[in-house]
């Protein structure tokens, strides 16, 4: 089963001070360790770390006219800082993996089980296989 580690940190040097180029090349290196040992257990899916929310843009259609705004969508006290997918048997194990991550000496991690994941051009739904293309609720061709 797929779970997203969904992972808020502070901005560096927004919400306190920036680590120095030390700390910050020791953290690549854990980070790195932590990328390593999810590819050597063959449960690494992909990982995204995330620009500063100030380079965010949000897109919203909520009257029918496209409203594209600068920032986040919403204020938080920890930005979403990136996502590391991973596949795993249950939430017992993605937890365990969650403990390992690097960044929660300083953030948060959230873990999600997926409700369904677009995996080689086709939608799945943990322990059933392909899902109809209705089963995903925020479908691109959909209109609101």
């Amino acid at each position: 089963m797929r779970y997203s580690l969904i992972f808020h940190a502070p901005e560096p040097g927004v919400d306190g001070p920036a680590p120095t180029e030390e700390d910050f090349q020791e953290m690549m290196r854990l980070m790195d360790d932590f990328g390593q040992a999810l590819t050597s257990a063959g449960v690494f899916v992909a990982w995204e770390m995330l620009a500063p929310h100030s380079e965010t843009k949000t897109v919203t259609r909520r009257t029918g006219e496209v409203v594209i705004e600068d920032g986040p969508f919403a204020a938080a006290k920890e930005a979403l800082a990136g996502v590391v997918v991973i596949d795993v048997p249950d939430i017992e194990a993605a937890l365990t993996w969650a403990e390992k991550f690097p960044g929660t000496s300083y953030g948060t991690i959230e873990i999600r089980p997926a409700a369904t994941s677009f995996v080689d051009g086709t939608w799945t739904r943990p322990g059933d296989g392909p899902a109809r293309s209705g089963d995903c609720p925020s479908r691109p061709d959909q209109s609101s």
